[in-house]
């Protein structure tokens, strides 16, 4: 039955530009890379128990990463992978300093790279262009979209392998307790670094999608409103499911552009109003409250 379903789910992506207005096709392919970043979100809070606040850093360096590579003559699927392995590398460095935090530590800390990351890249004008930014070489929009939606969809099929093996049991272990866990021969460290990296690695990817559709980076839009707005969707999406990362991009992309065309200031309240509705009446999010009970993602 899950197997029809995603068959089905694809082949509606695939003949969707076909279906809808140009314009909401390429909305879509923001969408599918703010779904690459939840899933991610997905595997660090929802299946580790880790929060972070500052996944907007990892999609900085991943859209950086790119639009460098890309200047300099790479050709863009090259130009994903190294935004994926710069990110997933400075996931690891932070999966290192969060074995010592927890709680509130945690999220203050990715909380200050979040808030970081954007005066530094303004600082480094030399490479990355300064406050100005840089433009990239633009790609087809059609290609850009099946692009985006063929990187999301490997990164749910990776994780949805994975979390069902080994790894997924120790993470689940970790997350619901660390201790028994540990008395099971899961080893914490290598574990929770793991889940940094692997979400980070994910934020990369979607970070160069974001920068190749755009065709330009500059650093104010990889703040903290970014980071806020992708944890907003990974709630409201399911953080334990990881279809829900489906949901949450569409959130993420849409809920924004529907607000303001009722009213430009409603943005900010409808997304708090959506927040505490979802875990008033769902808890476990949109896609949770949808699946059975005794449904596994």
């Amino acid at each position: 039955m899950k197997a029809l379903a995603a068959v089905g789910l694809a082949i509606l992506i695939a003949v969707l530009p076909a279906v809808v207005p140009r314009y909401l096709s390429f909305e879509f392919t923001y969408a599918g890379a703010y779904t690459i970043a939840i899933v991610g979100l997905v595997i660090l809070i929802g299946r580790t128990g880790q929060i972070s606040l500052g996944h907007g850093a990892f999609i900085a360096v991943g859209a950086y990463t790119t639009a460098i590579a890309v200047n300099k003559g790479l050709n863009e699927a090259i130009a994903i992978v190294l935004a994926a392995v710069l990110a997933g590398l400075l996931g690891i460095a932070l999966g290192v300093i969060a074995l010592r935090l927890a709680g509130a530590y945690l999220a203050l800390a990715t909380f200050a790279l979040a808030a970081s990351v954007p005066p530094l890249l303004k600082r480094f004008g030399g490479l990355t262009g300064g406050a100005q930014g840089m433009t990239i070489p633009s790609v087809p929009e059609m290609t850009l979209y099946y692009l985006t939606w063929a990187c999301a969809g490997v990164c749910i099929v990776i994780a949805y392998v994975v979390l069902r093996g080994r790894v997924g049991l120790a993470l689940r272990a970790l997350r619901d307790s660390e201790i028994a866990a540990i008395s099971f021969g899961i080893d914490p460290v290598f574990y929770k670094t793991l889940a940094f990296g692997w979400s980070a690695a994910y934020a990369g990817v979607a970070g160069a999608m974001l920068a190749l559709t755009t065709a330009y980076v500059s650093p104010d839009p990889y703040g903290i409103p970014l980071s806020l707005m992708l944890l907003a969707g990974a709630v409201i999406g399911g953080l334990d499911v990881l279809w829900g990362a489906l949901i949450g991009g569409a959130v993420v992309e849409f809920l924004p552009l529907l607000s303001q065309s009722i009213n430009p200031a409603f943005s900010s309240i409808v997304y708090g109003i959506a927040l505490i509705l979802i875990m008033t009446f769902m808890p476990g999010g949109i896609a949770g409250a949808l699946r059975r009970p005794h449904e596994q993602s």
